[in-house]
């Protein structure tokens, strides 16, 4: 005698065939933010770069101009060097805790979420855009892989826990849940 397997789909059993002890599956849409893809966030990146050369060029190099101190200097411990780092940094922490986006992200209308909580706390905030931003600097290619990632996150957002989203685009998703049946009509639904 041979067991009798049956290989019906989720799909088939929601389709209206319904045995009292098998599960059954139900449906549900939802919508979620859409996740801003490479080229959306690269010309972001280029703008706020094109910011931060600004700001550099108008609060730091004045400075260093009136005392005489050289700004060409390409050693990663002269002075100009170090401030700039930390206007670099500083802008893209400070953009991101208080707006959840920088100018560039502002301008092309995308911003950073968090992927377990509503807020961004500091700690999260710190390790994306001080070490996740250092390393997608350092390593460039690297950035490359917000292409092929379902949620289009980068080392960085890995690191955070983190996306980038569209603020006015919005994807359908669809979800199955597991129901199952004891025959009386009460259902207990669970995560499919």
């Amino acid at each position: 005698m041979t067991d009798h397997v049956d290989n019906k789909t989720p799909e088939a059993v929601t389709a209206g065939e319904h045995r009292p002890d098998s599960p059954s599956y139900e449906e549900t849409l939802f919508y979620e933010r859409k996740p801003a893809g490479f080229w959306v966030r690269f010309w972001a990146y280029l703008i706020d770069l094109a910011v931060i050369w600004g700001i550099t060029s108008i609060l730091l190099k004045p400075v260093f101009a009136a005392f005489g101190v050289e700004t060409s200097d390409s050693n990663w411990y002269a002075p100009y060097t170090i401030l700039s780092a930390v206007l670099f940094y500083g802008y893209f922490v400070l953009m991101t805790k208080f707006f959840a986006q920088t100018v560039g992200k502002m301008i092309m209308g995308i911003r950073v979420v968090s992927l377990k909580q509503d807020r961004l706390p500091w700690g999260t905030l710190l390790f994306r855009e001080w070490i996740g931003r250092f390393l997608s600097v350092t390593i460039w290619p690297l950035y490359a892989i917000v292409g092929f990632t379902p949620l289009k996150q980068g080392i960085h957002d890995f690191i955070a826990d983190t996306t980038v989203v569209h603020e006015e685009s919005y994807r359908k998703r669809r979800m199955l849940k597991k129901t199952k049946s004891d025959g009386s009509g009460l259902q207990e639904n669970a995560a499919f």
